[in-house]
């Protein structure tokens, strides 16, 4: 099968439906497909091999001015060319920061009118590649913010159009009406026209058949898999007891990391509540908090708040943010914690970060919502507690403080089920089922 992924960029930010897709893309083309990996709006940015084209489609910058001026709308398309080139786009990714949805909802709109909307242009030019260059049998969307451009593609290249659902609906939710009213009709209606839709929990299968007015059985369930090469335990830590199976008050300072986003959805100031907790319990060994994560430029008082609060409270000697982390840097940070946690917000739909953490061998505490009930409950890697509810939080990380060989079965016990179940390779295989299923469908 000739199958295209169009993978929606984040600019600079290490963003979870990029590395999902990249990695779907990577062990496709080891699996012996042929794939192209393509980025939308902005080049991609993985941890890992970067195997997408460098050319971009649908330029961020170029939907953006189509947007705001009829002008840009009548543009030839070689002087379009020179807006989309990468170094420019990573240029001004880095300058943007992260999108605020309260900004965006009449582009919003108008892109998931597709061949409706004011970036038809944009439209009719990837269509024209697909169909001169490509002539895919798959079209494989990262997420459906990309759904406006699903009909034509449909029409135009008789490909099966497929979409991953991937928190679509946190975006949507913060757009001012009436917006998001629109916005979400819109979405309703193009994804009830896609051959395939693919949710990576259970969880986000059942939310967004409610949320799409879908019956779920449209929605296929395909777990996360990750490149699982540099996550494997040591013998030694497999057959022998490390510094998380001595007693409590004979070890070192335990480390509490934290990976993701630094942002107030992932929840990083309730895990500092939580860690003042702690620090205050008289039976607990010394911790530390380490948290790791891309942190835009407009989220840089958020972490400046919290750390101003580690000094108010004497503690500032106890937190660190190590900062953005490579491939290696971010195996090794994981390995180098005794429990992560990710007390989110929100529901996740993926959390990938939990999942990596897991795969290293380390034991999670996290907020029992979302697809962390399901890996959590799948793999014995930890425990879930209350969300929003930092008094929890701190009750369940000093359950597994207090009880280290308990805290490093749960850890062993996640890395095994996570190479059995979660890996590229077992992804791939059930993302070419579906594909088969639904190729001749279509």
């Amino acid at each position: 099968m000739k199958i295209v992924h169009l993978v929606a960029g984040a600019g600079e930010m290490y963003c979870g439906s990029c590395l999902h897709g990249s990695t779907l893309a990577a062990a496709l083309h080891q699996a012996g497909q042929d794939v192209v990996l393509a980025p939308v709006y902005t080049p991609l940015r993985t941890d890992g091999p970067n195997l997408s084209r460098p050319r971009v489609l649908f330029g961020g910058i170029n939907a953006y001015l189509q947007q705001q001026s009829a002008l840009f709308r009548l543009t030839p398309w070689f002087f379009d060319r020179l807006l989309d080139n990468p170094r420019l786009l990573r240029w001004l990714g880095r300058r943007a920061g992260s999108t605020n949805p309260r900004r965006l909802g009449p582009l919003t709109v108008s892109m998931l009118r597709g061949e409706q909307g004011r970036q038809r242009k944009e439209l009719d030019k990837l269509t024209a590649w697909l169909e001169r260059e490509v002539r895919p049998d798959v079209v494989h969307l990262s997420n459906a913010m990309l759904v406006g451009i699903a009909r034509q593609l449909g029409q135009r290249l008789g490909a099966a159009i497929v979409c991953t659902l991937s928190g679509e609906d946190g975006f949507l939710d913060e757009l001012i009406e009436p917006h998001r009213t629109e916005a979400r009709a819109e979405l309703r209606a193009r994804c009830a026209e896609l051959d395939g839709l693919v949710a990576v929990s259970d969880y986000y299968a059942r939310f967004m058949a409610e949320y799409l007015a879908l019956p779920q059985e449209r929605i296929d369930v395909i777990p996360p898999g990750l490149d699982l090469q540099g996550y494997e335990l040591e013998q030694d830590q497999q057959s022998q007891p490390g510094p998380a199976d001595t007693d409590a008050s004979a070890r070192g300072p335990v480390t509490i990391g934290f990976f993701s986003r630094i942002c107030p959805e992932k929840g990083l100031h309730l895990l500092a509540e939580a860690f003042r907790l702690l620090v205050e319990r008289a039976d607990l060994p010394p911790v530390r908090l380490r948290a790791a994560g891309y942190l835009g430029p407009s989220d840089r008082a958020y972490l400046q708040q919290i750390r101003e609060r580690f000094v108010q409270w004497g503690l500032d000697d106890r937190f660190e943010y190590v900062g953005e982390l490579d491939r290696r840097q971010k195996i090794a940070f994981l390995k180098s914690l005794d429990v992560l946690s990710i007390p989110t917000v929100r529901p996740e739909s993926k959390g990938l970060a939990a999942l990596e953490a897991l795969a290293a061998g380390v034991p999670v505490v996290l907020p029992e919502h979302g697809a962390f009930c399901e890996w959590v409950t799948q793999t014995g890697g930890g425990l879930l507690c209350a969300p929003n509810d930092p008094a929890a939080l701190a009750e369940a990380l000093g359950r597994l403080i207090l009880d280290p060989k308990t805290a490093t079965h749960h850890g062993r016990q996640a890395a095994t089920a996570v190479h059995a179940n979660h890996s590229s390779q077992r992804m791939a295989e059930r993302t070419i089922e579906l594909y088969q299923r639904l190729r001749p469908a279509r």
